[in-house]
């Protein structure tokens, strides 16, 4: 598998604090082109290796490319793609560098709007879809992750944001709460909410959100892997009963882990292809990771009988849903029963 071609290295060996910090958001902005097969021009690179070594603001970047592609208007379709590339990545340099952040739909839609403002339709930049999606992908043999509705966007996303403002990591060791911020992320990045540029936009918020909750990441995971990144996405949404497909969380696990852990996992986008070999293995640990979820949810209830399904959520890292649907099939398969209403009541294990 080709490797995707590395940035900056020679700045993000050096000593310095600033140049290296600025050589890593170029980083990460340009490999996340790489999401819709798009490359920079020669002339970014030169640009933002004046803003590494401090000749130019990040914000003077911005301005020269812009005035550039003012000067120079893309005729062909390679120029249209660089110009898409260069104005993205500068844009994205800047979002990075700068710390101001809140954590709301508002804010993701803004990231949207501030990343493709007069690079994409303006009705699409910054803006919610008002149309249903699908997106034949590759690695699904040309099949399609079904998208959020056009028409439940806005609630969705509040509904998704207010679950996790409200979720509580303090008792969680370091990989549950990443394994959360996983759900959480999949979740958004599944509800679609953009025409285009989901991932970018998505990636943007993000590591902005994680610099938030103190937790130190790998950006150069963005770089060379964006690619892997939205595959990992792609499986973890995907499913298809007929042929034995689930749902799976391995390969965002993989990323996350060495994008947050440390890890040294292997990131290989051939692995994500869907087979009927891999659809099977990825059945057998989902089935396991379903029965240890069922596990811990029946060990809460026999040190507390009278749990909520909040209180069951917090535990388990899973949502109200995912609990619910736990709860309903240990009761058909007779393990555990519910003793008075549900307020007030609890639960009996068999």
């Amino acid at each position: 598998m080709a490797r995707q071609k590395q940035y900056f290295s020679e700045y993000k060996k050096q000593g310095e604090p600033d140049k290296r910090t600025r050589a890593e958001n170029w980083g990460v902005a340009i490999g996340l082109q790489m999401v819709d097969n798009l490359t920079p021009s020669k002339y970014l690179i030169d640009i933002a290796k004046d803003n590494i070594e401090g000749k130019i603001s990040v914000y003077d970047a911005e301005r020269e490319i812009n005035r550039y592609y003012h000067e120079n208007a893309a005729t062909t379709q390679k120029e249209q793609d660089e110009q898409e590339a260069d104005k993205v990545s500068a844009r994205i340099a800047k979002l990075l560098s700068e710390k101001t952040f809140t954590f709301s739909p508002a804010e993701y839609k803004s990231i949207h709007g501030a990343l493709f403002d007069g690079v994409l339709d303006k009705k699409i930049a910054g803006q919610f879809r008002t149309y249903n999606i699908t997106k034949k992908e590759e690695i699904l043999n040309n099949d399609t992750v079904v998208y959020g509705r056009a028409d439940s966007i806005a609630e969705t996303l509040e509904y998704d944001f207010a679950q996790e403002k409200q979720f509580d990591y303090s008792s969680l060791t370091k990989r549950q709460r990443i394994e959360h911020i996983e759900k959480f992320m999949s979740g958004i990045w599944q509800i679609h909410p953009f025409g285009e540029g989901n991932t970018r936009a998505t990636v943007v918020f993000i590591i902005k959100y994680l610099d938030t909750l103190g937790l130190h990441t790998n950006n150069e995971m963005f770089e060379k892997h964006a690619k892997y990144f939205r595959n990992a996405l792609v499986r973890a949404n995907y499913q298809n009963l007929e042929k034995n497909i689930p749902y799976t969380m391995e390969y965002l696990n993989k990323f996350f882990g060495n994008l947050l852990l440390g890890e040294k996992n292997r990131l290989d986008n051939r692995e994500m292809q869907i087979k009927e070999n891999v659809a099977k293995t990825t059945q057998k640990t989902t089935q396991k990771t379903t029965q240890k979820t069922a596990q811990k949810i029946l060990d809460i209830l026999a040190k507390n009988p009278s749990a909520t399904r909040a209180e069951l959520a917090s535990a388990t890292g899973l949502s109200p849903d995912g609990v619910k649907w736990n709860l309903d099939k240990l009761k058909k398969s007779g393990k555990i029963r519910r003793i008075g209403p549900d307020r007030g009541g609890h639960w009996e294990i068999v």
